[in-house]
Formats: structure tokens, sequence, C-alpha cells
């Protein structure tokens, strides 16, 4: 067996000792981001009591404590995953790794065998270069630990685990070596998903990145803001969310958390997360007054999707969404803040026409829409130019592997 398996072979004081290190003081922990939103996600984790923020690639580094940590996993927008660090280690084999990751954490109380769990792998490293690989290797460092001391090991659930382990592998600090970095996941499900959007147009933005991108405008919902090309609302929905104080990590309804693996944490503090469950409920108690937030869509269909989304996310009363093309908008009263996400032909066929769009959104802007601002997602430069408008900011931003950049204009 290999040396420094904890919980199942040291001493109680040196098991005792490594829990200390894993669950006192404070917790560790790195927020995963759609790239290009991360200091937007530096920002927001900052608001709700985060430290020591470190913005990293795709991702945020930050420490807080329990209490903080339910409170990013209920309120936080922007992150497709939050993860608390349970160790990291130097790592430069498969052996390596088997041995650091037996040695991590009390598995007697993270992973007994009645639970269940799973193991994401990110990065490689010389010999780890494979994700399943990698992966048997931590798990067959937890099960066999647990065959020797309990004569019995866990299952693994690919969709509905107790515990989501997360191993993320990369280069040491100055390129010294490999490093590994073994986490939880506290909700085990991408985060993006806030459980209102049944129905989705055909290339819908995740709700994560259209919050990120609404929180990149400014708008704080005393201006319109309105989408001519709104598709299945998206933008809209996740703008009048935020305003209204709907917690992402509740249900549709806010009143329910949605489904947490922190519960199955040894440390759990069933009283602490009734208290944050309730603070997040309280967001949306007395909410604000909002100026109009209206959308255009001409596909009847997709229209349908729209509305039954916004019902669905509880703001169907503060979204105004009606059928029509985007040449014929008609702006509310303004100045305001137009949003969209045009077709770009990434994914919705070829460019015919499309140019000939980007034209006519340009025209109706400045002939209808002076005094706005503009925030458009584009995917394709050339479809831009067609707009004949110059950007005052040009954000860059990954849609689904798809370089984007969210640009702003100034509409004269």
């Amino acid at each position: 067996m290999p040396p420094g398996r904890v919980g199942m072979t040291e001493p109680k004081r040196q098991s005792q000792a490594k829990m200390s290190r894993s669950m006192g003081g404070p917790l560790a922990g790195v927020a995963v981001l759609p790239p290009g939103l991360e200091e937007a996600g530096a920002a927001e984790l900052t608001s709700l009591g985060a430290e020591s923020v470190q913005v990293l690639r795709r991702a945020v580094a930050f420490r807080t404590d329990l209490e903080g940590f339910y409170r990013l996993q209920l309120q936080a927008r922007l992150p497709f995953r939050i993860l608390r660090e349970l160790a990291r280690f130097s790592c430069d084999g498969p052996g390596q790794l088997y041995d650091a990751v037996a040695g991590a954490a009390d598995w007697d109380q993270w992973l007994p065998p009645s639970r269940s769990f799973r193991v994401d792998v990110t990065g490689s490293l010389p010999g780890l270069a494979h994700s399943h690989f990698t992966a048997l290797q931590v798990k067959n460092a937890l099960v066999d630990g647990q065959r020797q001391r309990w004569g019995e090991r866990s299952s693994i659930d690919r969709d509905d685990p107790d515990l989501c382990l997360h191993l993320h592998l990369g280069r040491a600090p100055g390129g010294r070596g490999g490093m590994g970095v073994l986490s939880v996941d506290g909700a085990g499900g991408s985060l993006h998903r806030r459980g209102w959007r049944a129905a989705v147009g055909l290339a819908p933005l995740k709700e994560n990145l259209a919050s990120g991108l609404i929180a990149l405008t400014g708008w704080d919902g005393s201006v319109p803001l309105a989408d001519p090309l709104c598709g299945s609302g998206t933008l809209l929905i996740e703008a009048a969310c935020r305003q209204l104080g709907r917690a992402p990590g509740l249900d549709p309804a806010g009143n329910q958390p949605r489904p947490q693996l922190l519960g199955h944490w040894p440390d759990f503090k069933a009283a602490l997360w009734a208290q944050e469950v309730k603070a997040a409920q309280g967001l949306a108690e007395a909410p604000p007054p909002l100026a109009p937030i209206v959308g255009l869509e001409h596909n009847a269909d997709v229209l349908e999707q729209a509305r039954a989304n916004a019902v669905s996310a509880g703001v169907g009363d503060h979204v105004q969404l009606q059928q029509g093309d985007c040449r014929d908008f008609q702006p509310p009263s303004g100045p305001g803040v137009i949003v969209c996400n045009p077709p770009y032909g990434a994914r919705l066929g070829g460019e015919d026409n499309l140019e000939a769009l980007y034209a006519d959104l340009g025209v109706m802007l400045k002939q209808r829409c002076s005094g706005w601002s503009l925030w458009l997602l584009s995917g394709n430069p050339e479809l831009t130019g067609a707009l004949r408008m110059k950007s005052r900011r040009r954000i860059p931003i990954s849609n689904g592997g798809i370089d984007c950049r969210w640009l702003h204009y100034e509409i004269r």
C-alpha cells in the first residue's frame, strides 16, 4: 500500500491534523468562468465577501470562510463552477499522483464507502496526458484505500454523485515540475443552468455569460434596456433577474436552493446554510422599480420560447417581448441601452444576407436610437463592419469556443 494514506493507516492524531488543515480556517477556492469574464468575476466575488481574489486564466482564485462559500454558491452569477480546494501537491507522474491523492484529506470523513463520487480532470502533465487515465488514478487511490480500511468501496456515479472531485494538473510556478490541485465541487453540475430555461433558440448564450455581458454594460435598471434581436431572451431575462435580486442558486420561483452537493461535506453546517439561503431569498423581497425591458424577435416560435423562459424565470411581468423585424424596432423613450447577439454565421449557416442585416441594423440604430448605448456581441468582424459604426470598447469574449468581441458603441 502506498505510504501516507490519511485516515486509513496514520495515527489518529495525524488524521485529525489533516482534517484541521482541510477544514479549519479560510477556505481556498477557485471560480471557473467564461473566458473574458475573469475581471468581472473577480469583482463579483469581491462584492460577495471573497478575499485574496486573484485573476487567473478562465478562473479566479479566492479565499473565504464556510459562510462565504455558501453565499458564493447561492448568489454568484458568473461562474460555471465554484471549487473548494482540498490539497495541492507536486505531481510528476501517475505514481506520485496516486500517493498524493491518498493523503490529500481524511477520506474516512469525506468519502465513506456508502457515498458515490465522480472525478473531473482538467489540464495535463507528462504521463498524465489523458483525462480518463488520470481520473482512474484518482479513483484507484481512493477505492484501494477504502477496500483496505472498510472491505468495501464507493461506486462511481457520473450523473448524480454524492461527492464531485475536480483535479487540475499544470506546471508549478516557475516551471519547476508539475503540480496538482484537488478540489471538491459545491454543486456537481454547471452553475450556468439556472433551471428556468426549458426552451432555447438555435444558438443560445449560456446564462452566466449573458449575465456577465450585462454586468459589463453597467446597466442598473434606471434606463430602458432593449434587444431588437432577442432570440430566446437570455440577455434580457438575466438582466431582469440581476436587478430584481433573483439569486441564481435558488429555484426559479426563488423558494428553495437548487440541488447542491455541499450538504454531503463532513463540515456542512445546516444552520449556516439555512441562514445564507434566507439571505438569498431576501434579495428579491423589495425589488427596485425597473425601466422598460423590451425585446423584439421575428420568429414566432422562438418568441414563444422567449416568453416561456421569462415566465419560468419569474420575470415575465418585467420583460416585454414582441414579434417583429429588427428593422422595424421602435425604442422606448430614451436614452437607454441596447444589447444584442446577432447571428454571425458560425453556427446558423452561411453569411448570405447577414451583411445586409447588419447594414440595416446600423441604419435603424442611427435613425431611431440617437443618444443610446449599443453593446453587440460580434463573432465576425467583417459583418460588424457593415454597421458603419465605430466601437468605443472591444472586450474579448469566448462564446462556446467562438472568439468574439463585446463591442460598445455610442449612437449619435
